[in-house]
């Protein structure tokens, strides 16, 4: 049972990293529950939505730089930089759970730190 985990973690950390050129993220929605916003990841993208009435808050298509995906023991790890929003993003999935821990380096301001809980 252990091995077969560990290969579903490495075939979807594969999937994260060979994944579409959207931005190489999982499908799905995650709520940030500080701020009541989806993160919604998909083919089309990443974007913001508002939790309550679905509205777009952000869409991050055409503003991913120097993107990258990666491993942190067996979690895979997306990070990338907006210039328009002045922020690094990282994103850290944890595959028993299904959660994302979401860290955000903001220039002059505290990092931001939230676990997102799978919509």
């Amino acid at each position: 049972m252990k091995k077969f985990i560990v290969v579903l973690v490495l075939l979807f950390a594969a999937t994260v990293v060979f994944g579409q050129d959207m931005g190489k993220f999982p499908a799905g929605k995650w709520l940030d529950p500080n701020w009541d916003a989806i993160w919604e990841f998909s083919g089309g993208g990443v974007k913001i939505l508002d939790s309550k009435t679905g509205d777009l808050h952000y869409n991050f298509a055409g503003q991913m730089k120097d993107l990258k995906a990666s491993l942190s023991g067996i979690k895979p790890v997306v990070t990338f930089y907006c210039a328009d929003t002045e922020k690094t993003y990282s994103f850290t999935f944890n595959p028993s759970n299904n959660d994302v821990e979401l860290n955000i380096d903001r220039v002059g301001k505290p990092k931001y730190t939230v676990t997102m809980k799978q919509q």
